[in-house]
Formats: structure tokens, C-alpha cells, sequence
């Protein structure tokens, strides 16, 4: 293809950065000059070592000093490559971060004032001077913060996830909904090959819109125009009109259907557009909602109480049962809430499930116990659950009776957890409808199905991943699945002891998982009381069901996200889901596309809200093509790539080793830059400098941070459950939790006295260098919010935000700041209370001093510098992408 062949200077929106280190004048050296110079080394620390061998004091220092620089010469080797005639494999090396230092840092004394040596790079390259993640997010911000994008069809690349702003929709669905990893698609598969980038398309269905944005419109389905009766395609702009309206062009299939005579209007103009386009939501809007004359059952909300023998000893249920009923009063009081008249349920539970009859006609609640627990069989089903509103009462008496009851001291202190799952399933099948499962679990863990088992991991003699769920947890989450219920598992005394981990179910469906230590502490206990309120306010989809449809000459080739897979990557069924539920789409090529026509997306998503309702929501993504490949290169988006990246590594660790994934990642973006280089960049560009696209130059730090993160590259200290709950949280995120959960914020704070640093908007790269002792500075990611203290903070500040006058005195782990009446107090407040808004789950701050031993918590978060796990600083990551990309091309 003629294509490959044309190399263009780099324009503006190339990001060209020198990497001018002291190794690139060793490789301008001959290889016989090196080598002849490492071999006359070696031969004079050999004879100074035999000419000292009768002086054993300096005998140990000098054999260190000829194994340092043996190892010193294996990074020459590395550096200047395989001799001539040899050949090495560029794109699988393994990096080790073994302080050893082949070169002198080029940093400068003021730089590296406060710095670690895990902040320093090995090749003397400035981390200052490398693109910088926290600029192009800063760049964009700039652009685009509170203004208004207009998403046209064909439109161009759209702000960045992490920049707020409002979206007019003007026949393009919203990037907060689908979010496409290049707006400009390759028209034929094999430059899809050539990027070594993927192709796909982020999808976030039941996004939550800017309060600035006008409501998706809702159109009832007897008044909307009708798809495409071939493929099932829902109507929108991508359309296109024939014989003077009476029929469509479908570019999901390609074929025509004829239009139904009652939704016919004529075409006007050139273009052949319907003269009530304006006026129809599916003929000129990306998104809007579809409401269906079939209407189910309204969700119920079931709530499940422990009350085993470590349960009533426990000293929590008293706590717990005053929340829930704080909680359901505030919700039936609130006229008009869209939670005032659901349907809720209540059982409670040790060896047995204990239902209660709520009927409004009974004088008062009746227990009825349930011994066979292996075949449920309800006795009965009227009156398990009654509307908030007219059974108050009688939900009140039972939860303020649950505390009162006693333990029996022959009942068993372990209860499988499937076993409240498998009752609230029953009831909802019983009133065939959906619903949230609340469980408030105590007793101690054990196995799905064999109580004798402790591992958790291993169901069968083949070997698993530790991340595979057994087939019991996949055979109940997809029961779920089919009633559309969503698990809440809260666990109220969790010891990470090993045994069974009880996630796996609550995530497949669309829950969570929260875990607590005894209720004990009023941390605990805030956290406990916020995730309940944003469990049950959360807005919600119940039986899901997600369609994709893309070009006929494209298809959908994989789909990633917290789910159970169906047959069909195009068709994924979930029992719940909500506003911050992204999944990635990856496409393929079947043929050619045809660069006048470009390439459309849309996503179906039929669901029943919390009345009941059967809606389809409708996103519907129009891009361009184009035969140039620098187009498709210079419309990706690094946040973009790293979210689509993350939810297919992290699917994809179910099965394959985690190194090999390691080394998938830095082949595809190695392989990317050289790519790159050589057909969209000059000849001319010389070895030493790094060319990258100008929304790419982010990449390098975000895939790093992927590399080594806790999932894919685990820490000394990182638990089995840990990495569990962290990939499924994770793998739900959208973009922006995404991006900030890889790259987190590093905010400065305001102080009193003389000392002005940063404003708190602008955040600063996640490196030590940035942390200045006499400073105090949030690290905010959507599962974390750190405040690191440095140990020269004047003693005014401590005393006006912890009301503590000493630096030593100063307690560190998981701390609430106090409530003091001066303005430094207030505005850290604020802004701890603005953050944990944004996050996707309730958070504990977490104090970190400077030269604490609980500080590796931040090291983890400081992406660009080596990490306690093992992983590369970003510095060295980026040479040796640069550095193989290179070799690549030679």
C-alpha cells in the first residue's frame, strides 16, 4: 500500500521529546572500543584484586567494586545493543530495579533535595522533562472545562474523560456513553494491524448526565419510528433515507426495510432527510429512551440479617438495624423520592432462613422458619414484601426486635453465604420480579458447597487462576442473572484469614462487596452508614440486557467488564447495573470500509427501572474513516487506551499467566511507537529523540502504572483478597475513575504562614520529588484519599488542621479531621468532602508522615518512581520503550 511509504516531518500535534542521556554517546561508540575498554577494566581490577590479596581488611571492598561494575557492564550491553552479526529479542525484556546506577543522574541538586532514590533514573533522564500526564490533563482542562461540546455525527475527538464539561447532542451519542478508542477508523484491517493499538469502543449506557444537560428524551414505543426489521437495529441518524422516505438504508446490515405506513413522512432536499427530522428524537439525537407498553413487576429490596451465634455477640446488630431503619424512614417520609413506595423484604438468618410475613391485615409480623434449606420451598408468598410506605410499621417492629434475640450456644459459628442468596433468589422468583439483595453478613467464610475447603480458588483438580471463580459462584451468579437480582454483601467482621472469598457472586450481579472490622470504630461505622444510603439511592438498571450493533463490514470481536460471558460478545445480559458500569467493546474488520459512508456504533440497552418500567436506552456512534494512517494515530486518546486496556488485561488474567500480560502491554506500545515512527514521521527525526502523537504522550505513564499494578504485579504485602476486590472494582470503573485510579490527583494543600504552594486545582506529578517537607498534600484515587504530612510543616498549620502542635505527636493510619473554626480547617474539609464525592465508594483518609513506616501506602500511588512491587520507574519504562522501538526499525 502506497500509504506505508509516506514519512511526514511532525506537525503540531506531535509530541517530540530528545532523550539526550549519556548512553547515546556510548552508542555512538564502536562495539570494538567498548569492548576493548570493559576488557582492559576487568583485566586491572583482577590484578589489583591479586595484588591486594594479602591485605584481607580491603579484600571485601574491592571484590564489591568488581561485581558492581560487572553488573555495570551487563547495562552497557544492554544499552548499546547486541554486537553485529547477534540479534536480541527487543520487545520481551524484563526490567530489573535494582538501585544500580550505569550512568550519573543528570537530575539537579534542587531536584533531588527530598527525593528517594526510587524517584531517580537509572539513565540520567530529568522526569521533569518527560511528557507529563498531569499537563495534558491541565492542557485539556484549559480547553474545555464548562464549555459546550457539540457531538455532531462524524465529530471530532471529544474532551478528555477527566475534564467536566456539557455535552449538546446534536446526532452523536454523548463521549460519557460510548467513548470510541480512535474517532477516525482505519478503512481496512490491516492498518487496524499496523497501529498494534486497539480498536473498540468504551461503553457506559446508564451514564448519569451534567445537571447542565437536558434529560435524554423519552418517546412511548407505539410513537417512535421502527428500526431495522433484518438485524433489530433501533432507529437513529445514521439512517438514510430512499424512495422519497418509504424506506431506510440500515449501515448495521446493509439492507432496506420498508417503513410502516402510520410512521411515514416524505424527504426534502439533496440529502434526502424526513421533514419531521427535528421533531423525532431517533432522527437527529444520539441518545434517547424508548418506553415499552409491557410493564413487569416493580424491583423489591430484600434485606438479610445474620443473626448466628457470632452475630448476636458480635455488639453490631443493635448499630446495623438502627441504620436500616433510619434510612427506610427517611426514604418513605420523602414524598415524591423514586425510593418511597419500593416493595422491601426482611429475613434474618443463621443455619436457617427466617422469613417474615409483613401483611398489612396481620395484627403483627410472622416468623416463618425454614429448615430445608438444600430445596427451598416458600410457604408462602403473599405479604414477604410490602411497600415502604404502607408497611413502616411493620418492617420497624421486626428490625427493632432483631437485636433481642439469643444465641444458641449448639448453633455452628460458620454459615455459607450462598445460603441468604439462595433465599432472597427464591423470593424474588416467588414474586416474579427483580431486586437488590442487601446481605449483612458476620459469620465466618467458608467455601461455596465444601465446608471442608479452605482455598477458595481451587473447585476442581485443573489448575485455576486465583482470580477464576468456581463453578458454584458462576451457577449462582447466573441464576441472578436470570431474576435480575443484584447482591450487596456486607460483611461486618471481616479477618483476612484465607477461606472462600464471598465476592465473586455480589460483583457478577452487579453488587459490591464492603467489608468492615467489627463496626467498632466511628469510622467503620460512618463508612458502614454511607455505603448503605448509596446502595439503595443508586440508580439502577435490573435485567439488563446490552446489544451492540457496528457497520456491516465490522464486528464485534470481544467484549471486556464485570459480567459472566455469554455466546455472544454482542449481546451481554447482566442482572443489575449502574451509572458507572463501563464494559469495552473491541471491533474487527470483515472488509473494507467505505470511506464515504465511515463506520457507526450503537448500543441497545433494555432494562426495567425502579417501577417497573421496560425502557430501551439508545446510543448511537457515528466516525469517520479514513486511508491515512497518521488520521488514526493522532485521533486516540492515552485515558481512552489505558481504560480499554485495563478491562481486557484484567479479563484476560482469568486464564493467562500475569508476565505474559506484563510483556503483551509493552510489545503492543513499543510496537505502537515504532509504528509510528516509521510511517507518520521524517526519516529525519533522529534516534534520540521520542515521537509520539500529541493525545499519546500520556501513554507511556499509564501503561506503566498498569504494568505494575497490585492485580497484574502484586506486592509483598498485597493479599489474595485484596487483588480480588481491587480487579473486580476496578474493571467496573468508567474512563475518568479509570485514569484517576492508574494516575491519582496529588493536590497541594493551602497553608497558614509564609509558605504558598500550588492552588488545590492544580495537582502535581506523582513523584517524591514533588513532595516538599514543608508541605501537606491529598492523594485522591477513586479507592483511596491519602494525606501525606512532611515533617518541616510549621507547627501552626498542624495545630489549625489536626489541633495537634507537634509533628511526632501526630497519629498516622485512618483518621476524620477535626471540626475546628479557622479557615485552613474548613477549606481541607471542603475539599476532602468535594473528593469523596467523586469517588466511587465511601473512603477512609488515611494519614501519611514523612518517613512513617505506613508510607509504602503512598509509595504505591506515586506512579512515576519505582514501586514497592518491583515495577520500573516511569522514566526507565519510557527509555526502554523508546530505546526498543528504535532497535525495532533498524
Amino acid at each position: 500500500m502506497s500509504f506505508i511509504k509516506e514519512h511526514k516531518l511532525p506537525q503540531k500535534n506531535d509530541c517530540v521529546q530528545c532523550l539526550d542521556a549519556e548512553a547515546h554517546a556510548l552508542r555512538a561508540r564502536s562495539w570494538k572500543g567498548v569492548k576493548d575498554y570493559v576488557r582492559n577494566r576487568i583485566t586491572s581490577l583482577q590484578r589489583q584484586k591479586r595484588d591486594s590479596s594479602k591485605k584481607s581488611s580491603k579484600k571485601h571492598d574491592r571484590s564489591s567494586q568488581e561485581e558492581q561494575f560487572l553488573q555495570n557492564v551487563g547495562y552497557y550491553h544492554q544499552l548499546l545493543g547486541s554486537p553485529p552479526g547477534q540479534t536480541s529479542c527487543l520487545a520481551s525484556n524484563n526490567y530489573s530495579t535494582r538501585d544500580v546506577a550505569a550512568f550519573p543522574s543528570r537530575h539537579k541538586d534542587n531536584h533531588n533535595m527530598h527525593a528517594s532514590p526510587n524517584s531517580e533514573s537509572r539513565y540520567g533522564l530529568d522526569p521533569e522533562l518527560l511528557p507529563s500526564a498531569v499537563k495534558v490533563m491541565a492542557e485539556d482542562k484549559a480547553e474545555w472545562e464548562g464549555k459546550i461540546f457539540v457531538s455532531e455525527s462524524y465529530s471530532r475527538l471529544p474532551p478528555l474523560a477527566t475534564t467536566s464539561c456539557v455535552v449538546e447532542d446534536r446526532g452523536n451519542a454523548s463521549p460519557f456513553a460510548i467513548r470510541s478508542t480512535s474517532y477516525c477508523v482505519p478503512c481496512e484491517g490491516q492498518m487496524v494491524l499496523l497501529t498494534h493499538l486497539p480498536l473498540g469502543a468504551l461503553v457506559t449506557p446508564l451514564v448519569k448526565q451534567n445537571v447542565q444537560e437536558k434529560p435524554l428524551p423519552l418517546g412511548k414505543d407505539t410513537d417512535c419510528v421502527v428500526g431495522c426489521g433484518w438485524c433489530g437495529a433501533s432507529m437513529c441518524p445514521a439512517m438514510s433515507w430512499q424512495d422519497c422516505g418509504q424506506m431506510f438504508h440500515c449501515p448495521f446490515c446493509g439492507k432496506l426495510t420498508e417503513v410502516p405506513w402510520q410512521h411515514y413522512q416524505p424527504t426534502k432536499g439533496v440529502e434526502g432527510v424526513r421533514v419531521d427530522k427535528d421533531t423525532r428524537p431517533e432522527l437527529c439525537m444520539g441518545s434517547y429512551e424508548i418506553l415499552h407498553s409491557q410493564k413487569g413487576d416493580s424491583p423489591a429490596l430484600i434485606l438479610a440479617i445474620d443473626v448466628s451465634v457470632s452475630a448476636l455477640r458480635g455488639g453490631h446488630l443493635e448499630f446495623v438495624t438502627q441504620q436500616i431503619r433510619t434510612l427506610l424512614a427517611s426514604l418513605s417520609r420523602e414524598v415524591g423520592h423514586s425510593l418511597s413506595d419500593v416493595r422491601v423484604g426482611l429475613m434474618t438468618y443463621d443455619s436457617r432462613i427466617h422469613l417474615y410475613d409483613l401483611s398489612l391485615k396481620l395484627s403483627r409480623p410472622h416468623m416463618l422458619i425454614i429448615t430445608e434449606t438444600e430445596d427451598m420451598q416458600l410457604p408462602v408468598r403473599e405479604g414477604l414484601v410490602v411497600s415502604l410506605r404502607d408497611g413502616i410499621e411493620s418492617i420497624d417492629s421486626v428490625l427493632q426486635l432483631i437485636p433481642q434475640f439469643t444465641a444458641d450456644s449448639g448453633e455452628s459459628s460458620e454459615v455459607p453465604v450462598e445460603l441468604p442468596v439462595k433465599a432472597g433468589l427464591a423470593v424474588l422468583e416467588g414474586l416474579r420480579c427483580p431486586g437488590k439483595l442487601l446481605i449483612f453478613h458476620t459469620a465466618d467464610l467458608i467455601e461455596m458447597g465444601n465446608t471442608n475447603s479452605s482455598s477458595g480458588f481451587f473447585g476442581t483438580n485443573k489448575p485455576k487462576s486465583i482470580f477464576q471463580p468456581s463453578e458454584a459462584a458462576i451457577s449462582l451468579a447466573k441464576q441472578c442473572i436470570s431474576q435480575g437480582c443484584g447482591i450487596h454483601l456486607f460483611v461486618l467482621s471481616h479477618r483476612n484469614v484465607g477461606g472462600a472469598w464471598p465476592g465473586h457472586v455480589p460483583y457478577l450481579t452487579g453488587g459490591a462487596l464492603h467489608t468492615y472490622s467489627h463496626l467498632q470504630g466511628e469510622l467503620d461505622r460512618e463508612r458502614f452508614s454511607s455505603d448503605l444510603k448509596l446502595t439503595v439511592e443508586a440508580d439502577t438498571a435490573y435485567k439488563a440486557e446490552l446489544k451492540i450493533f457496528v457497520s456491516k463490514d465490522l464486528r464485534v470481536s470481544g467484549c471486556y467488564g464485570l459480567f459472566v460471558p455469554g455466546p455472544s460478545p454482542a449481546h451481554v445480559t447482566m442482572a443489575t447495573l449502574d451509572g458507572r458500569t463501563t464494559v469495552a467493546v473491541e471491533l474487527a474488520h470483515t472488509r473494507a470500509l467505505d470511506e464515504s459512508r465511515g463506520a457507526a456504533i450503537q448500543v441497545v440497552l433494555l432494562y426495567s427501572n425502579h417501577i417497573g418500567e421496560r425502557r430501551s436506552r439508545i446510543h448511537t456512534l457515528t466516525l469517520r474513516c479514513s486511508r491515512q494512517l497518521q488520521d488514526t494515530f493522532r485521533n486516540y486518546q492515552a485515558q481512552t487506551l489505558l481504560t480499554f486496556y485495563c478491562k481486557k488485561m484484567y479479563c484476560a488474567a482469568l486464564e493467562r499467566p500475569l508476565q505474559e500480560l506484563r510483556e503483551e502491554l509493552q510489545t503492543e506500545v513499543t510496537e505502537a511507537l515504532a509504528s509510528y515512527r516509521k510511517h507518520c514521521c521524517s526519516s529525519s527525526v533522529s534516534a534520540g529523540q521520542l515521537v509520539l502523537p500529541q493525545y499519546l504522550r500520556a501513554l507511556p505513564v499509564y501503561i506503566n502504572s498498569l504494568r505494575k499494578s497490585e492485580v497484574l504485579l502484586p506486592g509483598l504485602r498485597s493479599s489474595v483478597h485484596q487483588r480480588l476486590q481491587q480487579r473486580c472494582q476496578v474493571l467496573g470503573m468508567d474512563v475518568c475513575s479509570t485514569a484517576t485510579h492508574f494516575y491519582p490527583l496529588l493536590l497541594p494543600l493551602p497553608q497558614s504562614d509564609n509558605y504558598n504552594p500550588p492552588s488545590p486545582e492544580e495537582a502535581l506529578r506523582c513523584s517524591t520529588v514533588s513532595l516538599e517537607p514543608r508541605g501537606l498534600y491529598l492523594v485522591h484515587a477513586p479507592l483511596t484519599l491519602l494525606l501525606w504530612v512532611g515533617t518541616q510543616v510549621p507547627a501552626s498549620t498542624l495545630v489549625e488542621l489536626f489541633n495537634i502542635s507537634c509533628f511526632s505527636s501526630l497519629p498516622s493510619g485512618e483518621t476524620k479531621l477535626p471540626a475546628l473554626e479557622n479557615p485552613l480547617s474548613s477549606r481541607v474539609r471542603s475539599l476532602v468532602d468535594t473528593l469523596n464525592s467523586q469517588a466511587v465508594c465511601s473512603r477512609k483518609l488515611v494519614v501519611v508522615k514523612q518517613g512513617d513506616t505506613c508510607q509504602e501506602a503512598l509509595q504505591r500511588h506515586l506512579v512515576e518512581d519505582k514501586s514497592p512491587n518491583g515495577g520500573a520507574s516511569y522514566a526507565d519504562f519510557l527509555y526502554h520503550l523508546h530505546v526498543n522501538s528504535v532497535r525495532l526499525l533498524q
